[in-house]
């Protein structure tokens, strides 16, 4: 079953032009929508205005959609069948379709426009009909009209605005001020108190902000570096740039490296957006290039171009300690002055995991010692507390040595001297014949030298021969004494000391000083995730992760990884300022946590 569809026009001169075109299926639709089979462009029609259907081999039903119908014969029906060898006539609003039958029994149909020329008078007509030209003004006219309105409300107000207001003005700074539209967008938090009062940072009409107006207010601000060594690093522009510079110095931009370049306002109300990463690879992508004695390596994209992390450690310890900084690369190690193996105290099946078990309840600890056990976050979540004696270690090592009371004494933490003066003391007010420490010296089960303990071991040699209180201080500063077993330990002789001396003990919130790290901002990560510290034996290894460890989730500025991030993520262009898009309410100084700690107590 097909339909054989003729389309008939006329053209200007009376000429018939016929278009024909077989529809091998068994129903049609037509319409004025142009995604019928038989498309009449006729507003007398509806989109979707009848169905024409080939009931069997002799006859045709066509059947109207909607409620206009259409005629048949002179009639108006909704619907009929033909037989096409009979022949009929239809009328679908200005369009008439005559039924035949072909000679290899297809069913042709015959569309002719009775009303009009041509298909292009009615699509004209449907135009005319839908437009608003005969409404609206001429466009020459509307086009003139509109840039005269922008002239006036955005350049002649704004100026006039601009020009009127008094240099003293106190009006509030929500009034609403001609010049406000030359605004792009709000200030950012930091500068909120400025709405309104634009002449506060540009200075000048027409002319960009100048790094005077930023250091009117920001008097502290650091250089990030010399500013000839800056000029020196910064890659030459081509003659594009050139030409781009030009042009922008001609409409009062300063020069490069301005404030403005970084610090880019009226983006937004919140904080203030971190600098593109172009700003920083414009120097620092080919930074070796032009400044050969430079230490940084080049760094372009985090993800694909940036060199190993260097972090500052310590190489000797003691009053005059040694630093250097070097790149996790050479697996630097860190002399800290403490003899702490993490995998001790991390096993899930020695001794340390056995008296967590037993203290649990007490503390709060798991069936082994966890990071978290011994590492306290700063209050603001981004570094970690230098480990302290008191507040992490005594609830497992006591310093007890006598009970008096129902009192435990205990030696003084920090203070060598001081534990020396103690024990002379000791043995002066007991008497050659009492020993140091009640009991004997078999080491009992774990959790019994915890805090409030007597921890008998460290005094084997004083409790075997306690007349004498040299003995029980040369145990306390010997191998399995108090301090010796976590702390370098010199002897009275040694380095030209009289008595016995503990080194300093060096404990760093910060090791990688040109970066910033937020550990607030990974809380959802294990420890162990960036810390090998459940494999490490050796106090002096750095457990810092290195770039590919950073790199499985931080991709480049632009980059499809887990956390895109861009230089400014991590580094400052200030030095010593830290990120100036951190939160505002974070209470730690960095200055103050960015200073290396050296401690004696506080370990």
């Amino acid at each position: 079953m097909s339909f054989l569809i003729r389309q008939i026009s006329l053209t200007a001169d009376g000429r018939e032009i016929i278009r024909a075109a077989t529809l091998p299926k068994p129903q049609l639709s037509l319409g004025r929508a142009a995604e019928n089979d038989i498309h009449l462009p006729d507003l007398a029609l509806e989109p979707d205005h009848a169905r024409i259907e080939q009931v069997d081999e002799r006859t045709i039903r066509i059947r109207a959609t909607g409620t206009l119908g259409f005629d048949h014969e002179g009639r108006t029906v909704l619907r009929v069948e033909i037989d096409p060898a009979k022949g009929a006539e239809l009328r679908f609003g200005g369009h008439r379709i005559t039924v035949s039958r072909g000679e290899d029994g297809a069913t042709i149909l015959s569309i002719r426009r009775v009303d009009a020329v041509s298909e292009a008078s009615e699509e004209k007509e449907e135009t005319k009909v839908f437009s608003l030209r005969g409404l609206a003004p001429p466009k020459r006219l509307t086009a003139w009209g509109m840039a005269l309105a922008i002239l006036i409300g955005f350049l002649a107000i704004p100026i006039w605005s601009y020009a009127s207001r008094p240099a003293n003005d106190t009006r509030n700074i929500y009034a609403v001020t001609g010049d406000k539209s030359w605004s792009s967008g709000p200030l950012s938090q930091p500068h909120h108190a400025l709405e309104g009062r634009c002449e506060t940072c540009h200075e000048k009409a027409f002319v960009s902000v100048r790094d005077s107006a930023c250091q009117a207010c920001h008097k502290d601000v650091h250089d990030h570096a010399p500013a000839a060594r800056i000029a020196m690093a910064r890659a030459e522009p081509g003659l594009g740039g050139k030409f781009l510079a030009s042009v922008a110095s001609a409409f009062g931009k300063p020069p490069e490296g301005a404030c403005v370049d970084c610090h880019r306002e009226h983006e937004g109300a919140g904080p203030m957006q971190p600098t593109p990463q172009a700003f920083c690879t414009d120097c620092h992508g080919t930074l070796k290039d032009r400044l050969k004695d430079s230490k940084l390596g080049n760094a372009a994209d985090f993800g694909t171009s940036h060199p190993q992390f260097s972090a500052l450690v310590q190489t000797a310890p003691g009053k005059h300690p040694r630093f250097t900084r070097a790149s996790l690369d050479s697996k630097p190690m860190d002399d800290s002055g403490l003899k702490f193996p993490h995998d001790i105290h991390l096993s899930t099946t020695g001794g340390v995991a056995k008296m967590a078990r037993t203290m649990k309840a007490q503390f709060d600890f798991g069936d082994a010692l966890a990071c978290k056990d011994c590492h306290k976050p700063t209050a603001d979540g981004v570094r970690f507390l230098p480990v302290n004696m008191e507040r992490d270690c005594q609830m497992c090592h006591s310093l007890g040595f006598e009970t008096i009371g129902g009192t435990v004494r205990t030696l003084r933490h920090g203070q060598p001297e001081q534990v020396i003066a103690d024990l002379r003391a000791y043995y002066r007010s007991t008497g050659p014949a009492r020993p140091i420490a009640l009991g004997g010296m078999t080491r009992r089960r774990p959790g019994d030298y915890a805090q409030g303990r007597i921890y008998h071991a460290y005094f084997g040699a004083a409790a075997a021969r306690p007349s004498r209180a040299d003995d029980a201080i040369r145990a306390v500063f010997s191998k399995g004494g108090a301090c010796y077993d976590c702390h370098t330990v010199t002897p009275p002789g040694a380095n030209g000391n009289a008595s016995w001396q503990v080194l300093p003990v060096h404990q760093p919130m910060r090791y990688m000083m040109n970066g910033w790290f937020d550990h607030a901002a990974h809380r959802t990560e294990k420890c162990e995730s960036c810390h090998a510290a459940p494999k490490s034996q050796d106090a002096k290894q750095l457990l810092l992760p290195g770039l590919d460890s950073c790199r499985t989730c931080h991709g480049g500025e632009k980059s499809s990884a887990d956390v895109p991030s861009g230089c400014a993520m991590c580094h400052s262009y200030h030095i010593g300022d830290g990120a100036p898009w951190a939160p505002a309410d974070r209470s730690i100084k960095r200055d103050d946590a960015d200073r290396p700690r050296k401690t004696g107590r506080d370990t």
